[in-house]
């Protein structure tokens, strides 16, 4: 561990198919304006809608609901939201649903008392007001994004066409969070590889960077082996409760901050992903997968002996009479053969993507990197390669 850190995750998680008796307790730590947050409309079909108005109605709280917050979710959505808690003191609010809705709450949490909170915030990074937060509890529908146990709220601008990331401090994370496994069930297979591939590249962005000693280097590879074995079994019986759990949990943990814990990390698939969804409003997780095999083929040979471990400890590469430079790109091989097994998506043309674009999403790209530091030119090659 070369890297002194302070950790602290102040989220209470409720895990469980009664996980959601819990929410009564919560509900009792706040004051009686509630503002229910929640996307399409899913929550209603499975039911989930109807049990948490229930639960609030026999708390007495009264409720102020906001429903149709989009997949990649638009600043303007988020302002509207903000606008609601300004104009009824809202004491909590409540999200229901994937990484996009308590993204979007988190981002409305934090935003009050700002003429243009997604400049002052998320590109100018100017610090919160402590003292205007408001405090958000999440019920989790969808897996992928770690929403549910950290402070991110990634926030698209469509007018500026920039799909902007922030991590506020942990006054911002949930005071508690709901996952129960079986509200995940209804999710189209597309969906459910898409937050898969998202967790599972959270975990490389950690991974690949810093030091080969490092504990947390070991929990990763733990998580990223069961996520592989998992992914498999979910495709062939996406009920199987004890294979939804554990991906489910593996989400959680490959970013609630700990596996990163003394590493330098690297994000910069995630950076590029960003872009491409600000032009193309795709799925996250299936950009995240059309582009990192570009990406690590171009950045390996800066952390060699990394990516020479990640082949043998994840994919069981044997490295018998071969270089590093062979057993590395076997193991970026494995990877891409896991994408493509799983029927996620390989290229960014089939999100939305023309080639037309691609300069402007690489030159509107945040230039960063673990290993090495990327180059808008060389994103600009990354995204042909992924096109």
């Amino acid at each position: 561990m070369k890297y002194d850190f302070t950790y602290y995750n102040p989220t209470k998680i409720y895990f469980g198919k009664d996980s959601l008796n819990s929410l009564h307790d919560e509900l009792k730590h706040y004051g009686k304006n509630i503002m229910l947050v929640y996307g399409g409309g899913s929550i209603k079909k499975i039911g989930l809608y109807d049990e948490v108005i229930k639960i609030l109605k026999e708390e007495s709280k009264t409720i102020f609901e906001y429903g149709g917050i989009t997949p990649n979710p638009k600043y303007k959505e988020m302002l509207k939201g903000v606008k609601i808690l300004e104009e009824n003191n809202i004491d909590l609010i409540l999200a229901v649903g994937g990484g996009s809705v308590i993204d979007c709450a988190k981002g409305m949490s934090v935003s009050k008392g700002y003429k243009d909170p997604f400049k002052s915030l998320w590109l100018d990074f100017e610090p919160i007001n402590e003292n205007n937060i408001v405090p958000v509890g999440a019920i989790l529908t969808m897996v992928g994004t770690g929403s549910e146990f950290n402070g991110g709220s990634v926030i698209t601008d469509e007018d500026r066409k920039i799909k902007m990331g922030r991590v506020f401090p942990s006054s911002v994370y949930p005071k508690f969070s709901i996952l129960n496994p079986t509200y995940t069930y209804t999710l189209s297979e597309y969906q459910m590889l898409s937050g898969i591939f998202d967790t599972f590249s959270h975990l490389m962005e950690q991974y690949f960077s810093g030091d080969d000693d490092n504990t947390s280097d070991y929990l990763i590879e733990g998580l990223m082996r069961n996520l592989i074995v998992d992914t498999k079994k979910a495709i062939e019986n996406p009920k199987d409760y004890e294979v939804r759990s554990n991906i489910m949990w593996t989400a959680s943990l490959a970013l609630n901050t700990l596996v990163g814990l003394g590493k330098t990390q690297d994000w910069e698939v995630h950076n590029i992903e960003h872009q491409l969804g600000a032009y193309t409003d795709c799925a996250h997780g299936m950009g995240l997968a059309a582009i990192s095999i570009p990406y690590y083929k171009h950045i390996y040979k800066y952390g060699l002996d990394k990516f020479v471990r990640f082949a043998k400890n994840i994919w069981s590469i044997d490295d018998t009479n071969k270089t590093k430079d062979e057993v590395a790109l076997e193991g970026i091989d494995a990877l891409a053969n896991y994408i493509k097994e799983s029927k996620m998506v390989t290229h960014i043309k089939d999100l939305g993507a023309t080639s037309d674009m691609l300069k402007d999403i690489a030159y509107s790209t945040v230039e960063g990197g673990g290993y090495k530091k990327v180059t808008h030119e060389e994103i600009y090659e990354i995204l042909k390669e992924a096109f």
